[in-house]
């Protein structure tokens, strides 16, 4: 019997079946696959958005390419079987191995178990980040530092500052109590009718008031004392009720958020400003509670400490910011995150006259409509930010997510790659289009996107398309940037119709073959060349007669006496450096597993028994470098930050639990898994986790290894306490002093206000290469990268 429900047994438990019917819920809201046919257990987050007019792909109409399963709030990501061209894509591997040995197929097979592991822990690495802190959280840590107490309760000597207006709204018996001592610091002496309430009883009353939870690691509490206090007290309602009351109703507010007219943003009048007469905008100002702005944002925490320093705290505080920086129009959201931890974008004000006649005069005024679903939540983001709130920012991410689709997705990427744009988003956007590389490359949406993300993408050994589609896709873009270039080259002869260039129609002869390579110069080398199948594809062979391609296939230029295009796709003592790795494109790997399963069982079985197995490689990599300094880490100018030695042990002990995890585990059990690159996922995530930029992962391997290194070079003992860093790290530069109370700012929201060492870092940078056996590239030899050393695979 839990001691909440003794006490409070008015208050709801949530089952776990109602938990499971939640989060059901929940995913339905987020929205179902564009296609009619999921399954029951395909999740996601494009629903009624699918294909625009125009964009549908041939075939549509008979049945919708079906959008990947993407990442929940849950953070699972669910994968399928898709439909479109899978025959296909099993077809042309069958034909591709058709000549290989049982033993060949087998080492293929092996090369994808171990990508899919690496894989796996990848979604993981993109998927962490920080846990915004709950209002119970807050409301706890509130309880525990006594910000902007207004009131205390005296019990058997001991002093208890509270807050007037949570202890009042969560408990009858302390809201007629305080009503009769009104006053702000007043001072209130108790004296129970039960005298068996010692004072830590008392506190964990009070702390359940603030939270709602009971301390139950405390096993000295009496039930029978408890039920007796509850008649006494009263039953208190769920916190979340209790903080909605005080939301809609301010009652005991003694704060109060002021919005001004601030200066109009850079695109001129806001659209809000539109329907006001005599371009006159009534102030909004909103009451609230010191207590709980407190709890929530350190930005807040800090005015009201500056002005209980400065004026009569007996007067209400009217927290005043400029609507240049934070429109009052979302005042209404802002509060509601702050009391309910909901982002709800339904209570942004329209100006007084939303829909309809509003949206004509902001766009008779301004010249453009109002703003998006998706750019408010862009801008919520921002403002999250800027006030040090983290469930806002976060909750703005997951909207910003579930409005991911192929339409929004060159905006969203361009919005998350800003300063100050979302880093987790920008890693769920790409994730977005790697998975769904083939339907955005067959849209329009394609060429809006920016050639540094297309070369994200393309570096990735995730990418889900055949390298054939990759090498379209890549041809097209270059294609129509050409076109576009020669657009601007040559002025249109009517203006505002469509080009003169366009509307003539430009066929490929009529493309400059050498301005087409410059344009793909930095794109084609991460094409991998040697995969593309047919290996006697056309599209294939008309880049290389076009001179696009500087390097052909080894198939091509090998001799007949060696089969080269095995050397390409498996490990081997005689592959003469030709190995590059295959892509983990899911339609090759499901239909490898079925030729080993269905096919060659028995005979792999055999094969595999009398084969020598090697173990995973040891993790060797921090042998590779050459110390000729002290070990550590050393911070320079324009180096990442790095935490002190504490925040580096605990990311540390982080490293190491995620290490022993089932998937971590089975990642390095694989022969061809590479040790370094799945270290280098954990250590990414561990980083995210503690809301660090990536590169700091590099300074927590340099870290590790100085103290592996002091460990095994010490030759006598050492006793825990005079263990110290061989290079003390410097600590994370300070905050600077809080923003002024009355937050006037720039007319347009820039990057939040945080110190420079911790500004985000949207680009991971070049992949570390693996050492020792399991060595494997990322990128085909190009021009710009070498041919890999031939790697043994066989004893």
């Amino acid at each position: 019997m839990s001691i909440f429900g003794c006490l409070f047994p008015c208050a709801p438990q949530l089952s776990w079946r109602s938990a499971i019917e939640s989060e059901r819920c929940m995913s339905e809201r987020m929205g179902a696959s564009a296609s009619a046919s999921q399954g029951p257990d395909g999740l996601g987050l494009n629903q009624g958005l699918g294909f625009p007019p125009g964009l549908e792909p041939p075939g549509s109409r008979e049945k919708k390419k079906r959008v990947t399963g993407f990442a929940t709030l849950k953070k699972k990501f669910i994968r399928r079987r898709r439909s479109s061209k899978a025959c296909d894509h099993g077809r042309i591997l069958r034909e591709l191995v058709s000549d290989w040995s049982p033993l060949e197929i087998a080492a293929l097979l092996e090369e994808y178990e171990a990508l899919q592991a690496l894989k796996d822990l990848s979604v993981q690495a993109e998927l962490a980040r920080p846990p915004a802190a709950t209002f119970k959280q807050d409301l706890s840590a509130l309880f525990d530092f006594k910000y902007c107490t207004d009131a205390d309760l005296v019990y058997r000597g001991a002093c208890f500052p509270i807050h007037r207006a949570l202890v009042s709204a969560r408990c009858p018996y302390f809201r007629d109590l305080l009503a009769g001592c009104p006053g702000y610091g007043a001072r209130i002496c108790l004296d129970l009718r039960s005298p068996s309430v010692d004072v830590q009883l008392f506190s964990a009353l009070l702390r359940y008031l603030y939270t709602g939870d009971i301390c139950h690691h405390n096993g000295n509490i009496d039930l029978n004392l408890l039920r007796r206090l509850r008649e006494e007290f009263g039953s208190p309602n769920p916190l979340e009720d209790d903080l909605r009351y005080l939301l809609e109703s301010g009652d005991h507010a003694d704060a109060a958020l002021v919005f001004t007219e601030g200066a109009d943003g850079p695109l001129g009048p806001r659209p809000d400003s539109a329907g006001s007469e005599y371009g006159f905008r009534p102030r909004l100002e909103l009451p609230c509670h010191r207590a709980v702005l407190a709890a929530r944002s350190p930005f807040f925490r800090s005015v009201l400490a500056r002005r209980a320093r400065n004026q009569e705290e007996r007067q209400p505080t009217r927290i005043v910011l400029d609507e240049g920086v934070i429109p009052k129009r979302y005042a209404r959201v802002l509060l509601h995150a702050v009391y309910l931890d909901q982002v709800d974008l339904s209570l942004i004000s329209r100006g007084g006259c939303g829909g309809g006649l509003g949206e004509a005069h902001a766009l008779a005024h301004t010249g453009r409509a109002r703003p998006s679903p998706l750019e408010e939540a862009m801008e919520l983001y921002q403002i999250g930010r800027f006030l040090e709130l983290d469930i806002l920012s976060q909750g703005c991410e997951d909207l910003i997510l579930e409005a991911l689709s192929l339409d929004t997705l060159p905006a969203v990427l361009q919005w998350s790659s800003q300063p100050h744009g979302s880093a987790w988003v920008h890693r769920q956007a790409l994730h977005f289009l790697r998975e769904e590389f083939q339907p955005v490359s067959q849209s329009l949406v394609f060429y809006q996107l920016d050639k540094e993300h297309i070369i994200e993408v393309l570096k990735s050994p995730f990418l889900q398309a055949s390298e054939l589609e990759v090498l379209q896709a890549v041809l097209k873009w270059g294609e129509h940037e050409l076109i576009r270039r020669m657009e601007d080259r040559e002025p249109n002869v009517v203006s505002h119709t469509a080009h003169s260039v366009t509307r003539k129609g430009v066929k490929k002869r009529d493309l400059s073959d050498i301005e087409l390579r410059e344009i793909l110069s930095d794109l084609l080398p991460w094409v991998r060349m040697d995969h593309v199948l047919p290996p006697n594809s056309e599209v294939l062979l008309q880049a290389i007669r076009r001179g696009l391609v500087s390097t052909p296939p080894s198939h091509m230029i090998g001799g007949e006496r060696e089969n080269l295009r095995i050397n390409a796709w498996i490990r081997g003592s005689k592959n003469n450096g030709l190995f590059v790795q295959p892509r983990l494109f899911i339609p090759y790997y499901d239909e490898l597993k079925v030729l080993v399963e269905d096919q060659m069982v028995q005979e792999a079985e055999m094969v595999r028994g009398r084969r020598i197995r090697c173990g995973p490689d040891p993790d060797i990599s921090y042998m590779m470098e050459t110390r000729t300094g002290p070990t550590g880490v050393d911070v320079l100018g324009g180096a990442p930050p790095v935490p002190d030695a504490g925040a580096l042990n605990a990311m540390l002990k982080r490293e190491q639990k995620l290490r022993q995890a089932p998937g971590c585990q089975l990642a390095l059990s694989m022969p061809l898994s590479s040790r370094a690159e799945i270290g280098r996922q954990i250590r990414l995530r561990v980083v995210r986790e503690f809301n660090l930029p990536d590169n700091v992962a590099e300074a927590l391997e340099a870290y590790r290894v100085g103290t592996q290194t002091e460990e095994t070079s010490s030759t006598g003992r050492r006793s825990p306490g005079r263990r110290r860093l061989a290079t003390p790290p410097r600590r994370l530069a300070e905050t600077p002093d809080r923003l002024p109370d009355v937050a006037m700012g720039p007319s347009s929201l820039g990057p939040p206000p945080a110190p420079s060492e911790l500004r985000l870092d949207l680009g991971d940078g070049p992949l570390p290469r693996s050492t020792g056996r399991s060595a494997y590239r990322l990128c085909p030899p190009g021009p710009n990268f070498p041919p890999a050393a031939p790697v043994p695979r066989f004893l």
